[in-house]
């Protein structure tokens, strides 16, 4: 279970009874969220998916993963924002590091789908040529299945992608129409016109989801499946956590949310997630979108940056330990991370080490974690963490819920709607001008 402590941040609140003050505010913005009655109530749908699961789609998912499994080498995933980052932060986070010369001689740590799973890739999350034309060419000779996700199928970054993609396709393949899976609008957009045309599977994206909640639906759950994780535990970790954070009392989701939001009215405007373990940076990317886009609006927010430890501290620590006192940090951290590890002595102590020897990396990590948390708080950072029990399916999709439940209350606390972006919309007006779009 997900667990926060607050503790070091709360000590930089002006008042010590702000939260409790805050707390009526905080507990009308859960029971938005739980009624629907807030702004863009008719836009949470991620809860009500987590409400009755759909074990029927869950299976076809399985059952469509484990076909591409098969016959793949590589699953190319087409698709921008929500459409890509929750995806890729699962997998990132579930899968090897290093895939082995052959992929069905991998890591036994990851059990046998994921073994066998096909290398997952990413397109259309944006427009360089280059990337493009290497992708392709690395592609050459192996076994491709594509799966395009986009509501609207007009997307500019990944339509373009895919406008190549599927001409190489069908250049390569046969059967190239069976090896394309779209996921899309239950009946509007461009990709359900071609899909009529070409019988492509289809998988549908909840029209009240939007695409940074979107990760729990077929939009993440079908690459998460392909790459041989276990989609059922990594959505019933978000049930639990559904049911768990819908009563207000030792809530960590509005503790988290109030204090946030707290130190925001006082003059904070940044928040850093932080994480010790490499394989946690894909959700700090996913977290930075569903923060970024739910709050940034009407000038407030904070500015949500994500930094991976040890490795930031070598560029960006100095920023943290003396810059400016605008930033408040969150250490994501895991109990158990799988670094186990041992330091081994060497007889001559050149490197000055042998004094670690016989402790676990695991064990460095954490000493350099409550190091890195007391030096920044004792700096002036407010600091909290969240700490999850593993890094598992299960644990993860707690810790998806719970942020998405989290951002939707610090938005209303803020005065805002969740779930729009209107500021996107004008960078594409722009684009779209000077392209010279009709």
């Amino acid at each position: 279970m997900l667990r926060l402590d607050a503790a070091p941040a709360r000590a930089f609140l002006d008042e010590a009874d702000a939260l409790d003050r805050l707390r009526p505010r905080v507990e009308a913005a859960h029971r938005a969220v739980l009624d629907g009655s807030g702004q863009g109530g008719d836009m949470l749908g991620w809860r009500r998916l987590l409400r009755a699961p759909n074990d029927a789609l869950l299976e076809d998912l399985e059952t469509t993963a484990a076909r591409i499994r098969e016959d793949a080498d590589v699953l190319l995933c087409i698709g921008i924002g929500g459409s890509y980052l929750g995806a890729k932060a699962v997998i990132d986070a579930l899968t090897p590091y290093f895939r082995a010369p052959s992929r069905r001689a991998g890591n036994d740590l990851f059990g046998e789908a994921a073994r066998n799973a096909p290398e997952i890739l990413f397109a259309g999350h944006h427009m360089s040529g280059a990337y493009l034309r290497e992708l392709l060419a690395y592609l050459d000779g192996q076994s491709v299945y594509v799966n395009v996700i986009s509501k609207s199928g007009t997307t500019l970054e990944p339509a373009l992608a895919f406008r190549f993609v599927r001409r190489w396709l069908e250049e390569r393949f046969e059967d190239a129409n069976r090896r394309i899976v779209v996921t899309t609008d239950p009946e509007q957009g461009a990709l359900n016109a071609l899909r009529a045309e070409k019988g492509y599977k289809k998988y549908e994206i909840p029209p009240d989801v939007g695409g940074r909640f979107s990760v729990l639906t077929p939009v993440g759950l079908l690459p998460i499946a392909a790459a041989g994780i276990d989609v059922r535990s990594l959505f019933y970790g978000a049930v639990a956590a559904f049911e768990r954070l819908a009563a207000p009392e030792d809530n960590a989701a509005l503790e988290y949310a109030a204090l946030r939001y707290a130190l925001h009215q006082q003059g904070y405007g940044t928040e850093v997630l932080a994480v010790f373990e490499p394989r946690l940076a894909g959700i700090g990317g996913w977290w930075q979108q569903l923060f970024g886009e739910s709050e940034g609006k009407e000038h407030r927010g904070l500015f949500p940056a994500t930094l991976q430890y040890s490795t930031d501290l070598h560029s960006l620590g100095q920023y943290l330990q003396q810059g400016r006192r605008t930033l408040i940090e969150t250490f994501l951290m895991a109990e158990h991370d799988g670094g186990d590890l041992r330091v081994p002595a060497t007889e001559a102590d050149l490197d000055g080490l042998n004094y670690l020897a016989g402790q676990t990396l695991r064990h460095v990590n954490r000493q350099a974690y409550e190091g890195t948390a007391h030096a920044h708080a004792e700096g002036g950072v407010p600091v909290m963490t969240l700490w999850m029990d593993r890094i598992a399916p299960g644990p993860l999709g707690e810790l998806l819920y719970f942020f998405e439940h989290a951002v939707a209350v610090s938005a209303y606390l803020l005065g805002l709607n969740p779930f729009d972006q209107p500021g996107v919309e004008d960078y594409k007006r722009a684009m779209f001008n000077r392209l010279g779009r009709p």
